[in-house]
């Protein structure tokens, strides 16, 4: 008997099935994101979690009016910044990592849920086994490789994860989406997008529209319209913002400072990722031997006879799908530092499956073993991380602090935090120690900075001085205007409200993003109101970012702002805070020092 539409829209089980319908799924998740950005959450602060204020140094440029690229350096495309200036200023109490992790579900949550919706019409379980797994890549704020053991997230590699999820939508689309506009709409909008985020990311989904455009799931008709839009889009940016050139003028000078052979870089991100790179290796070989014949056939016929449907017929496999997938993987983690690679080889695993035919037996267990383990032990990585996370939080302690805004949204076990407290005393205390290791080349610790309490420390530093800066202001009656760091990551104008020179680049690792300063540069930083140099500890990375200025830099007095900050200001703004000591003969802050 044939149940009528009446009844099956009635039966529980219709029910389940418009519930896990792919838009409402979507709706859902929306609506329960905007709900935890209106809370002020906070979340265990991870490795290298100083790279997430980058994003509100570029926040703070933009909504001061300054373009990314054109009035600061960046190491990436402005896309990052712009979603999350936008997202920033929507949930001001957000958690920050929350909303540079989300922020860019404005671009890959519709496009996602295009190529779901279509897929949905022939199939829910394919649609969701394309949605899911994204979700959870998408959501949580978590790179695949684990850089510290405790419970925590990770506040770094935030623009490499974006560029994969990106990649995600994209490989879904190309493989899975029959209608020629939802194609359209996919392909120029993850292009533009994966453009305006980070170039590598570009090249990787370049390579896998080649493919596409080989394999004839993308006609010539729409590769045109394509290109179309994509080059219309960036006219209007670079017309009205000039940004295209500049971003491409950052391009050069970042190949410039990183000139390294390729090779090793693909050597690294294979060792790095051998837990799916290893079994993905072997489910190619096993694809090679289960379809040797039919792909050496297609070449044959393609050499004895060329033409575009045979070559069609040659390249749209699985085992091509996978391959240009891995290589574009490998190729983007060349690099990169942290991020979630290898995502997006998914939906490439999901077509091998499908096309699995009449394989049965022995054959389709061992297909389904290796898909399984080169796509399970990312996903369980990233959930059992964020549940680690959690769960670990409930008795962590927050970050006690009076200037950080969101910045302090952050916990961390009690004994950590206690940790950072002395370390900052010690810094502060003996800073002879830290110079000479400085003066050596290293670093306190050869992991410093993916430790979690020295981004503590960090972050008390950042407060000590924030107060401080108030309080000298309020002294002295002076206004600093125009706020740099020495530092990696500059938020002191964002959380007081003030502007960053122009020119100066965010993210500022002097060894590998950070360009010598021409003459504009220069006289940015002569203008500057307050230039601050971290003390606790003293680095070379520092050092060297002061040497870079150095020429700037003279024309300026430096005082002891607080013991783990010095700080350049103009003679006259040091000669308003005569020297002070006290009794026994010590400098207090604010005491103007030699050069």
């Amino acid at each position: 008997m044939t149940l009528t539409s009446t009844a099956r829209q009635s039966h529980p089980l219709g029910s389940l099935a418009a519930l896990a319908s792919p838009p409402l799924i979507l709706c859902v998740i929306a609506a329960i994101l905007v709900f935890l950005l209106v809370l002020p959450l906070t979340v265990p602060i991870g490795a290298m979690y100083w790279d997430l204020f980058i994003y509100f140094d570029a926040a703070n440029r933009i909504f001061t009016g300054q373009v990314p690229g054109v009035d600061f350096f960046t190491p990436v495309g402005p896309l990052g910044y712009w979603l999350f200036a936008f997202v920033e200023r929507l949930f001001p109490h957000g958690q920050p990592l929350l909303v540079a992790q989300w922020s860019l579900f404005l671009v890959t949550g519709p496009l996602i849920g295009l190529v779901a919706a279509e897929v949905d019409r022939r199939s829910r379980g394919l649609a969701l086994a394309l949605l899911l797994p994204f979700l959870v890549f998408q959501l949580l704020p978590f790179n695949v490789t684990e850089y510290y053991s405790f419970p925590s997230v990770d506040g770094f590699g935030i623009y490499n994860r974006q560029i994969t999820e990106i990649l995600y939508v994209l490989a879904a689309g190309l493989l899975f989406v029959r209608s020629w506009r939802v194609m359209l709409a996919v392909v120029a909008g993850t292009m533009l997008a994966l453009f305006l985020t980070k170039v590598t990311g570009f090249i990787g989904g370049g390579l896998l529209c080649a493919v596409a455009l080989l394999a004839r799931r993308i006609d010539l008709r729409l590769a045109a319209a394509t290109a179309a839009i994509f080059l219309a889009v960036l006219a209007v940016l670079e017309v009205s913002l000039g940004i295209v050139s500049a971003y491409v003028g950052d391009i050069a000078a970042l190949l410039a400072m990183n000139e390294d052979s390729l090779l090793p870089r693909f050597l690294q991100a294979a060792s790095i990722h051998f837990r799916v790179f290893g079994p993905l290796a072997l489910l190619m070989l096993t694809l090679a031997v289960l379809d040797g014949r039919s792909l050496l056939g297609a070449a044959t016929a393609l050499l004895r006879s060329p033409s575009r449907e045979r070559l069609a017929g040659l390249v749209d496999r699985p085992i091509v799908w996978l391959g240009a997938s891995i290589f574009a993987a490998l190729f983007v983690e060349t690099q990169n530092t942290g991020g979630q690679g290898f995502i997006f080889v998914w939906p490439a695993l999901l077509f091998v499956w499908t096309g699995r035919g009449a394989l049965s037996g022995r054959r389709l267990a061992v297909l389904a073993i290796l898909i399984a383990a080169s796509s399970l032990p990312y996903l369980a990585e990233v959930t059992s991380r964020a549940a680690r996370a959690f769960v670990g939080q409930i008795h962590y302690q927050q970050l006690a602090n009076e200037h950080l805004g969101p910045l302090g949204q952050v916990s961390q076990r009690s004994e950590i935090i206690h940790h950072a407290e002395v370390m900052k005393a010690i810094y502060a205390a003996h800073p002879a120690t830290y110079e000479a290791i400085a003066d050596a080349g290293e670093l306190p610790d050869f992991t410093l900075y993916t430790a979690p309490d020295f981004q503590l420390t960090w972050l008390m530093t950042v407060d000590e001085a924030v107060g401080a800066i108030k309080a000298f202001e309020a002294a002295h009656g002076v206004h600093f205007d125009t706020i740099m760091n020495l530092n990696f990551t500059n938020p002191f104008p964002f959380l007081l409200g003030r502007q960053a020179p122009h020119g100066i680049a965010i993210g500022a690792d002097p060894y590998r993003a950070v360009p010598d300063p021409d003459g504009a540069v220069l006289s940015a930083v002569r203008a500057t109101d307050l230039v601050l140099y971290p003390r606790c500890p003293v680095t070379g990375a520092n050092r060297k970012l002061r040497d870079l200025y150095e020429t700037a830099l003279q024309e300026k007095a430096k005082i002891a702002l607080t013991p783990c900050w010095d700080a350049y200001v103009s003679p006259a703004v040091a000669a308003m805070a005569e020297p002070a000591r006290s009794e026994s003969g010590t400098k207090v802050a604010g005491m103007p020092q030699r050069q």
